[in-house]
């Protein structure tokens, strides 16, 4: 694997040389003349934006903005291990009080609602910063804190946090035994039916709670109670009819074995457990390119006496600051992950889709780091597909135990648009990315992202796991990706292609639209599934595009662009295809319109022009609106560079006509 970033991600490299200046400007197209015009000249100034960022080595890396959960967890890190230091904590204190919301809260994406456990997390972090409690901005979010229930209402990771510094005790969260590491994985809640990014915080976390550490804590938190006399309430049980009931029963008895397990089985579970979290940690120290799981490793290998000049730990923690962004203003914002292979693949695709040469220097260039990137070992996902070689792609800089599924398959279409002189290196790379995406494929015939079947229900009925998606079920949008590539690849014919289709095609909503699991969310996955179908070889004019396009059609808005708001996950009824017009999902709405055909029509019309009156003059977006999905609802991604490559490919699509339009259907 190659390139690792150096921290200031906030900053950009040196301007490369435009598409004006390297090669023959970008041909005009003749079409309806304002929209055209107002388009071809959109391009131009995307174009030169886009490839003005890339790295000297050949890669995109937008920001990646989540919530501040992650800064308020990072300042506990160094609490609790001790190394917390004045200019890490004024910096992060300056970016959570910026997210503050007026009424006190801190919410999970731009525009929504004050959300309990971030704003119980962020509270603690400026007390560490050395906010007074009776500080305004402090008062009002503590007020808001109680009115929720305080913080026995809140998720359970966030009363581990408080754990850590007995804010909570210890006996009154679910139980996670280590033994689970020894679960076979023929057996239910063995750490494989978990999604890879759940199985690499729950192990880690095992050790934590067999260990259940508890430094002292700097100050209490008496005020984010609604009863400091009675700070756990007790709850009656859910009815044993219920499978809340039953998990929750079965949580009880796991507290009772704590009490009566074999030291020696204990202490054996643990250690292998420790095992598993250092066989998993990553060349450049971070696990799984993520930094969840990170923290939680670090934690729990500390407790059995790794001391932070250890090789392991001293790389985990130089891992850590390496998701650090550090603004202009002093303030320091830390990322969830980071995502160059997927920035690097999208970036591609919308340059080349909008007229730059095949063989620009800066796209060989960038094919040449995406080649350098493809796996060539086996991973987790090598457990249910143990004779399935290697080749796919990840996500982030370093994360060779999880490729995904998604990326591989647009970095396999990213390739193919870029005339590479080692053309032989770029079929057998993208060979052995088509051979592990198809041994990918769940048994009903979709993809899901990193796993191949990671649909067991019992993950998610666990006490334990009350936020997020913990499990990896197949989504649209990924198993759209994969069958667009693998029509691109002429196996649109193939029966494990098929299958994807039939499985697409029954996963229609009503409506006409597709759920979106990893972008917001009915717009994303339409845009996904119709130019995937459409490259597989099924008609415009088939039952199935015609609803989409009228679903899109009547979910454009008045000022011609697309929106949704993150609240279709919780209510489709009121929020699918609605909410404020942004520049990316604008992108996605186009994409599909124009694969389905509807070039000429008034929708594409309107929607280019929203693209090209909304662009600023250096050729960016502003979009605010978080559009990317990490769990439906619960955590949520604003991707900085979705704004430039997803509108640069739809304008690219319109002047240009749509890529590989020989290879449909075949």
């Amino acid at each position: 694997m190659t390139a690792t970033t150096d921290g200031s991600t906030g900053a950009l490299p040196p301007r490369a040389a435009s598409a004006s200046e390297t090669n023959e400007p970008l041909p005009e197209v003749a079409g309806t003349l304002g929209t055209r015009d107002a388009a071809v000249r959109a391009i131009r100034r995307a174009t030169d934006f886009l490839l003005a960022r890339q790295d000297a080595q050949g890669w995109w890396k937008g920001d990646l903005d989540t919530n501040v959960t992650m800064d308020a967890e990072d300042l506990l890190l160094r609490q609790f291990l001790g190394i917390r230091d004045e200019k890490t904590t004024h910096a992060a204190a300056l970016f959570i009080r910026g997210e503050q919301r007026e009424d006190g809260t801190w919410a999970t994406f731009y525009g929504g609602p004050g959300e309990l456990s971030t704003t119980i997390e962020a509270y603690v972090a400026l007390r560490l910063a050395g906010d007074a409690p009776d500080e305004p901005h402090m008062a009002k979010a503590s007020a808001w804190i109680r009115e929720q229930g305080g913080i026995a209402a809140s998720r359970v990771f966030t009363r581990i946090w408080l754990a850590l510094f007995g804010w909570w005790k210890w006996e009154d969260l679910p139980e996670l035994p280590p033994e689970l590491i020894y679960f076979p994985k023929w057996m239910p809640l063995n750490i494989y039916d978990f999604g890879c990014w759940a199985r690499q915080t729950i192990v880690p976390l095992t050790i934590v709670s067999a260990e259940r550490p508890v430094r002292p804590a700097p100050f209490p938190l008496d005020e984010l109670h609604t009863d400091a006399s009675n700070p756990r309430p007790v709850r009656p049980p859910a009815p044993l009819t219920s499978w809340s009931g039953v998990f929750q029963r079965l949580d009880k008895g796991l507290h009772r074995f704590r009490k009566v397990a074999p030291r020696r089985l204990r202490k054996a579970a643990v250690n292998t457990a420790a095992r598993w979290i250092i066989e998993r940690q990553e060349n450049d120290g971070c696990w799984g390119g993520i930094q969840p799981p990170a923290v939680y490793s670090i934690i729990a290998l500390h407790l059995l006496g790794y001391d932070l000049q250890h090789p392991v730990m001293r790389e985990g923690m130089a891992s850590l600051d390496r998701f650090a962004v550090w603004r202009e203003d002093g303030a320091r914002m830390i990322e969830a992950c980071q995502s160059p292979v997927w920035d690097t693949c999208l970036a591609t695709i919308a340059l080349a889709d909008a007229g730059v040469p095949a063989d620009h220097p800066q796209l060989v260039k960038a094919a040449e780091w995406m080649l350098d990137e493809q796996i060539d070992r086996s991973g987790d996902w090598a457990v249910r597909r143990p004779g399935l070689p290697p080749g796919g792609w990840a996500f982030e800089f370093h994360n060779d135990n999880y490729p995904d599924i998604d990326d591989t398959a647009e970095v396999i279409l990213a390739l193919r648009r870029v005339r590479h002189p080692d053309s032989e290196r770029v079929e057998r790379a993208i060979g052995r990315g088509v051979r592990w995406n198809l041994g990918m494929q769940s048994k009903n015939g979709a993809w899901g992202a990193f796993d191949v079947d990671n649909t067991s229900a019992f993950p998610n009925r666990l006490p334990f796991c009350d936020f997020g998606e913990v499990i990896d079920p197949p989504s649209a949008d990924v198993t759209a990706h994969v069958v667009e590539m693998l029509a691109v690849e002429g196996l649109s014919h193939d029966p494990r292609t098929r299958r994807g289709i039939e499985w697409l095609l029954a996963e229609q909503e009503p409506d006409g639209s597709w759920f979106g699991r990893w972008g917001v969310n009915y717009v994303y996955g339409t845009g996904s599934v119709v130019p995937a179908l459409i490259a597989a070889g099924i008609p415009g004019a088939h039952p199935a595009i015609r609803r989409a396009v009228a679903w899109l059609e009547n979910a454009q808005n008045d000022d011609g662009g697309w929106g949704e708001d993150l609240r279709s996950y919780r209510d489709a009824t009121e929020w699918s295809g609605r909410g404020t017009s942004t520049a990316s999902q604008t992108g996605w709405a186009l994409l599909a319109l124009l694969a389905a055909g509807e070039s000429d029509s008034k929708a594409v019309e309107r929607g280019i022009e929203f693209l090209a009156q909304t662009q600023n003059e250096d050729g960016s977006w502003d979009e605010p609106y978080f559009t990317g999905t990490g769990f439906p609802w619960d955590f949520s991604i604003n991707y900085h560079l979705y704004r430039q490559v997803f509108p640069l490919t739809a304008l690219g699509r319109y002047v240009h006509g749509e890529p590989f339009a020989e290879a449909k259907g075949s």
